[in-house]
């Protein structure tokens, strides 16, 4: 998807053209509709509209949005890139003009109305503009993770009826030719100038005609869910699910329009990033930074002071990589810094000397919100950050809500993740003695269903139309919402117990800084046991080597230990590492409540998890029922016989 600066029939050096439409011109009608839900993609829904406040708003489509920021900021920088090194940028109606012509080129080439564009690729300009191109056009926009097997990408492209794929490079464009025979037509692949050009005798009032007959209450946008337990599900987000949620995103977040600053790193198929880099930052007139494809492997410190972001989403695994960094180099720091950094006392003068520096080495120095979401994320690394003035504060949310349903904004408790948004509802469904229930969504955020998937979708929403979560939770006097656990990854041993794996794995890591990842096995079994992997130094793919981390390595120096390997570890079940994880682990489970929630056997594994592995989905999540199936045999090993000890 490379050269989109280059195109001739958008340069970036060319004067701005006229808009060709009014938001005035725009009368804001419905598709008829009779359920809040569908499972076809050219079927419409009704919204669920509230009689006031921010759930009565008027829906809008994608374009409305889109022309309402170019006609307020048309000439401020909306996209900043780099292109052959340099620094390149497109403003807010260079970035409509151009989605205009993607969306000419895609009904070109034969863009049938609510059929599929996949789109297979790092974050980019191309990536957005191939997004909304694709809506204007009348089709629905489907990100493909572009760690996905060829296989995966036959499936997504299949199920949303995919006309046309757009792909970054020749990797991605490999596996697509692998399992072509799912394209309705085979043609020679353009590259992105000659795409961009494929449209060019379309005319505006085509496409005007096009943009003019969707209805808000339609279909635009597929997100498909990982398929840890089987075929992705094609999550149908309608434009009143975008438009609304980005409003009142944005209303939240935003406190000077036209100025607040993002960066795009996070996988794109992935409903916060989308929501969040493309829908957001357009709904308040934002100008977002492109991160370098190295992101997540060390690059997007750089990103991040170059940008100095005004509002900052990381996945946990980012700010725990933030956190193992601050902490190795408190290790190498002068005396001074590194009492400032253990010892809580003098907080101003810890601030004065230290934290804002540490602030402005990470980027983050006008940094109003520090988000986290899309996974659980420890106690410890909250802690460790709001101890450096930087409270990071969570969102909970899920493809089916369009992404947030709750945040923490200028409220905020540690652990939880916050109340819900303005003009949805959240309620607990058959709630426990100790408060914990089903945590379920209502609000104009809600999905439209799973594509082609009715009996899934009837799964998830109710006979009242509410989303089920799947995830346990509880509330504080104070309406804060707290995710105790989720429904399927509850562990139900063989004598009953239900038992939440994630505190237990958070407990343990907390304990045990070398500790990389931790799975609690025990479902339908006597006991509790663990699979820990240990830290280690990642390759520029993103796969995890042989070679012990830096904070592993200090540890071993202080124990008088000469291994440099994980190998040399696990082969040698190396005393002084072995001791230090059985000590850590009796700590966590003297503060368990019962037997059954202890964990009474443990095995270092020799390789940590990753993406390229298996093991963690695109956003980092572990996929629990991938890691049973692949360790299975060690599993075996640990519940064989007498119950000593690993």
């Amino acid at each position: 998807m490379a050269g989109v600066r280059n195109c001739p029939c958008c340069p970036v050096t060319e004067e701005p053209r006229v808009v060709p439409m009014s938001t005035q011109s725009l009368a804001t009608t419905l598709a008829p509709a009779d359920k809040l839900w569908s499972a076809s993609g050219d079927k419409a829904v009704n919204l669920r509209m509230e009689a006031s406040g921010p759930g009565s708003e008027t829906p809008v489509t994608i374009h409305q949005m889109f022309l309402e920021t170019v006609e307020r900021s048309g000439d401020q920088t909306a996209l900043v890139f780099k292109e052959d090194g340099q620094t390149a940028s497109l403003t807010w109606r260079q970035y409509y003009e151009q989605c205009r012509a993607a969306a000419k080129s895609f009904l070109k080439l034969g863009l049938e109305r609510f059929h599929g564009v996949g789109i297979l690729g790092f974050n980019s300009p191309e990536w957005f503009i191939s997004d909304i191109g694709c809506i204007f056009a009348g089709g629905l926009a489907a990100g493909i993770y572009t760690t996905n097997s060829p296989e995966a990408c036959q499936y997504v492209a299949a199920n949303c009826e995919a006309n046309i794929l757009v792909v970054e490079n020749q990797k991605q464009l490999d596996k697509i030719l692998q399992v072509s025979c799912v394209l309705h037509q085979r043609i020679p692949p353009p590259c992105w100038e000659e795409f961009m050009k494929v449209g060019e005798d379309v005319s505006d009032e085509q496409l005007n005609a096009v943009i003019d007959s969707q209805r808000a209450n339609e279909c635009c946008t597929l997100i498909y869910t990982s398929g840890t337990t089987g075929n992705p599900k094609g999550v149908m987000l309608s434009q009143d699910n975008i438009t609304w949620t980005a409003r009142i995103s944005s209303g939240l977040i935003c406190k000077n329009y036209g100025q607040e600053i993002l960066i795009s790193y996070l996988p794109l198929s992935h409903v916060a990033a989308q929501m969040v880099d493309i829908w957001i930052s357009m709904s308040f007139s934002g100008t977002t930074y492109f991160a370098e494809p190295d992101a997540l492997k060390g690059s997007l410190v750089n990103t991040l002071k170059e940008a100095r972001p005004t509002c900052f989403l990381g996945v946990p695994r980012v700010w725990e990589k933030m956190q193992e960094g601050m902490r190795a180099g408190g290790e190498k720091a002068s005396p001074l810094k590194k009492r400032v950094n253990l010892v809580p006392w003098g907080f101003m003068l810890a601030n004065n000397l230290v934290f804002k520096k540490v602030r402005a080495a990470l980027g983050l120095d006008r940094c109003r919100y520090c988000f986290t979401g899309a996974a659980p994320i420890t106690k410890d690394t909250l802690e460790y950050f709001l101890s450096l003035n930087i409270p990071v504060k969570e969102l909970y949310g899920m493809s089916e809500s369009s992404g947030p349903h709750t945040v923490s904004i200028d409220e905020y408790r540690i652990g939880s993740c916050g109340k819900v948004i303005p003009g949805s509802k959240i309620k607990l469904n058959n709630p426990d003695e100790e408060g914990n229930g089903e945590v379920c969504f209502w609000g104009r955020n809600v999905f439209m269903g799973y594509l082609n998937m009715p009996d899934k979708t009837e799964e998830a929403l109710d006979e009242d139309g509410w989303l089920h979560s799947g995830d346990l939770g509880k509330f504080d006097q104070e309406n804060f919402l707290y995710i105790t656990g989720r429904i399927k990854e509850l562990i139900i041993t063989a004598g009953g117990e239900n038992i939440p794996p994630v505190p237990i794995e958070d407990a343990v890591k907390s304990e045990l800084p070398i500790i990389s990842n931790t799975m609690l096995i025990g479902d339908k079994l006597k006991f509790l046991s663990m699979l820990i992997t240990l830290k280690c130094v990642m390759d520029d793919n993103g796969e995890p080597t042989n070679e012990l981390s830096s904070e592993v390595l200090d540890f071993c120096r202080r124990h008088s230990v000469t291994a440099t390997k994980v190998s040399e570890i696990t082969a040698n079940k190396e005393p002084a590492i072995y001791n230090a994880i059985q000590e850590g682990i009796d700590r966590v489970n003297a503060r368990s409540t019962s037997n059954a929630q202890k964990i009474q056997k443990w095995v270092v594994l020799e390789r940590d998890f990753s993406v390229v592995g298996g093991e963690l989905g695109p956003t980092l999540k572990l996929r629990r029922p991938i890691v049973v199936k692949m360790y299975q045999e060690k599993i075996n090993e640990l519940y064989s016989g007498a119950a000593e000890r690993q």
